[in-house]
């Protein structure tokens, strides 16, 4: 604390930058990287806060900006956007980047660990980023916000009225998994940041897991510096860059190529080319009102667009709808409908030319949990006609600055339009009342203030609400201070002789500010659980069970899901066991022994056995690793798993290199591990497969059994001495 707060935000989809947003570039690109943005650097202005960094993907492609590929963007003295690969480099939809979300999670592991400094926040983005920062909260037992933007239920209510499959929603956007993400979330979220009350009722309202969340309804910002009102620009003193100068001139210049009378109050509409912003209702109402048109011109900027041809399907139809139906009402000269704006100085001049002009601004959502784009307006004096839905509910009723109207009744949107235009006392109110509503309400100082005062209440910063983790042992912060890891298979090696290992735990602990200790076993979480309690043992920090298959930590079972996510790819366990049933030789293991990832059978000695298993699983393609230990038991591993593979994967995960860890075992299971381990140790009690191993570099044969070989082989690398 006495460094101020150190926050990361996470939004992962990648195309995020601080200058030259490109909001509607696609579905992804929304106000939500807005919304990032300006909280991070919001965030770092203000006086308790030492360090905000912005996480996001790194995209390497040629089809976006050279922006993205950066690894790291300063946008001031304490405030980053930091990018990190996952999944390789190309840019993917978000939908896609489930399967690659722990990947970033061990690589921000690493990061924090080069960095020398642990969060004391984690504030997740979208259901994505949430996963990433709830796994995050796990590991260092810290706090962790939550802001959704969207949900997965609300979205999937409506896309079953829309006549979507279930079938194609699945295959296309993972719903469900979406789903269940967010109610995970909702039960380990500390904070969940809402912009509405609305969202809070009705759209986290559809969720099992509503009710165990605490909840802050605190409304975005916008950057008042950038949307002033239109009228500063009317003042000789005031000095205009050379930016806003250009950009002024750009848009003037774009809109009076359209219109026969570009002088004609505007009529704005700014938004994605999504069905949901219902830009075809606000067409429908203008198209089909003569006097409205007469009155006004329309212009709609939906998102930055090149070959309509080319865009994803929701915004081909919705850009190609706008065409037809430009063409149907012979709008020509009377809509604009450019195909590229900048954020940075062309949108904040588009509504200053719109207020100029005495037009109006229009969102007609048919659902709008927000509405950035209407504080936008407002607050550069534009009054606005808006979805009875959500967000705009909240902005009228603070700010006082337009017109509700139900979306689907285009007579209704073209009268309220028709009404702020033709009475200009009315115009004038809501422009000026919007200007000090948005000033009032929705500012980024009091959205931070807010915030932070929200962070101040938890105990682990002086207030008394007590965070989800408070009481955890905070894994993540051990392991990413070690300089070197001890790990060892535990029957016939750690365990055997109980004087020797009472006092191999004895050093170890004396040691622990640079040692941490680890198992790694055939045994399942839960019989090495039951061993080390019948021992009057603590459980080691870290626990390889299940042959490898398993990565835990702590005393509470905390799995490592990155683990499983990572071996998880072609194990086809269901197709093995099918195809090993015609081995009359292999009886399998009792259900106690079977695991997701690890599948066992009693296997007695043959000259062609292994060999036949071998041959069985190769010609059926199926992707595994084969252990035989004990001259008795056989495990069927997927192809990344085994004890070498979890230990190198610890060493990469928490930066802890390879020559640093020392790895102990004494049979054929822990063969792969001591050969794949700088620094291997064979106590003196070993099985005979193990005998081919002597004369390999960096393996040490101790003569010594059990616990007392573990200590003669710490001794030999030079780690510690008994004394």
């Amino acid at each position: 604390m006495s460094r101020g707060l150190y926050f990361q935000l996470f939004s992962v989809h990648g195309l995020l930058r601080y200058e030259a947003m490109e909001l509607g570039r696609d579905a992804d690109t929304g106000g939500q990287i807005k919304y990032v943005v300006e909280l991070a650097e919001a965030l770092s202005r203000n006086e308790k806060v030492d360090q905000v960094d912005l996480f996001t993907r790194l995209i390497a492609d040629k089809q976006v900006s050279e922006d993205y590929s950066r690894p790291v963007e300063q946008i001031s003295d304490k405030c980053r956007i930091i990018r990190m690969q996952c999944g390789g480099k190309k840019y993917m939809r978000k939908e896609l980047l489930w399967p690659h979300l722990d990947e970033y999670i061990d690589k921000t592991i690493q990061f924090i660990k080069r960095e020398g400094r642990r969060p004391d926040i984690v504030h997740g983005h979208y259901a994505d980023a949430g996963y990433v920062a709830i796994t995050l909260s796990e590991y260092f037992g810290i706090p962790f916000i939550y802001t959704g933007h969207s949900l997965g239920h609300p979205k999937k209510k409506r896309l079953l009225n829309e006549g979507m499959t279930e079938a194609e929603m699945q295959k296309r956007l993972s719903l469900d998994h979406r789903i269940a993400v967010e109610e995970e979330i909702l039960k380990n979220a500390d904070l969940v940041i809402a912009s509405t009350r609305q969202e809070v009722e009705q759209q986290y309202g559809m969720y099992r897991s509503k009710d165990l969340a605490r909840y802050a309804v605190i409304p975005p910002g916008i950057n008042l510096r950038h949307f002033y009102p239109y009228h500063r620009n009317m003042l000789p003193s005031v000095q205009k860059s050379d930016e806003c100068l250009m950009a002024y001139g750009g848009v003037v210049e774009e809109l009076n190529r359209f219109f026969i009378f570009p002088d004609k109050p505007l009529i704005l509409a700014l938004c994605r080319a999504d069905k949901r912003k219902n830009i075809t209702g606000l067409i429908n109402a203008y198209g089909t009102d003569k006097e409205l048109q007469a009155m006004a011109n329309l212009a709609i900027f939906a998102g930055i667009r090149k070959n309509i041809q080319e865009m994803e399907e929701n915004e081909k139809e919705v850009l190609t709808d706008m065409l037809l139906q430009m063409d149907r009402y012979d709008l020509y000269g009377r809509m604009a409908i450019p195909k590229k704006h900048d954020f940075t100085y062309e949108v904040p001049e588009l509504y200053r030319i719109t207020a100029e002009r005495k037009g109006v601004f229009v969102n007609c959502a048919l659902v709008e949990p927000f509405g950035l784009t209407l504080i936008e307006a407002s607050s550069c004096g534009v009054p606005i006609v808006a979805t009875n839905d959500g967000g705009p509910r909240d902005i009228v009723q603070n700010c006082e600055n337009g017109i509700l109207v139900d979306p689907k009744n285009p007579r209704e949107i073209s009268s309220a339009v028709k009404r702020i235009i033709a009475d200009h006392d009315l115009w004038r109110q809501y422009s000026d009342s919007g200007i000090r509503g948005v000033h009032e309400h929705y500012s980024w100082n009091a959205h931070v203030d807010s915030y932070v005062k929200e962070i101040e209440t938890f105990d682990r910063f002086g207030g008394r609400e007590v965070f989800k983790r408070s009481t955890r042992n905070p894994v993540g912060e051990r392991l990413t201070r070690l300089e070197y890891l001890v790990i060892s298979d535990i029957d016939n090696t750690l365990m055997g002789d109980d004087d020797a290992l009472d006092t191999l735990l004895a050093l170890l602990e004396k040691h622990r500010e640079n040692i941490g200790f680890g198992i790694a076993s055939g045994r399942s979480i839960r019989s090495t659980k039951a061993l080390f309690k019948r021992k009057g043992l603590p459980l080691p920090e870290v626990l390889i069970t299940s042959v490898g298959s398993e990565i835990y930590y702590r005393s509470d079972g905390f799995a490592d899901k990155g683990w499983q996510s990572h071996i998880s790819k072609w194990w086809r366990r269901e197709k093995i066991e099918r195809l090993l049933a015609e081995l009359d030789f292999l009886e399998l293991q009792e259900p106690e022994h079977q695991f997701p990832h690890k599948l066992s059978y009693y296997m007695a000695p043959g000259r062609d056995r292994i060999p036949r298993v071998n041959s069985v699983l190769n010609q059926n393609k199926c992707h595994c690793t084969v252990i035989y230990s004990h001259d008795k038991y056989l495990d069927i591993l997927p192809h990344r798993a085994s004890k070498g593979k979890a230990v190198r994967y610890l060493s990469y995960k928490w930066d802890i290199p390879l020559k640093n860890i020392m790895v102990c075992g004494d049979s054929g299971n822990d063969r792969e591990m001591l050969i794949g381990s700088p620094m291997g140790v064979v106590v003196g009690n070993y099985a005979s497969e193990l005998e081919s191993l002597k004369g390999k570099r960096r393996i040490y044969f101790s003569p010594k059994n059990y616990a007392a070989g573990i200590i003669d082989g710490l001794g030999h690398f030079g780690l510690i001495s008994e004394n």
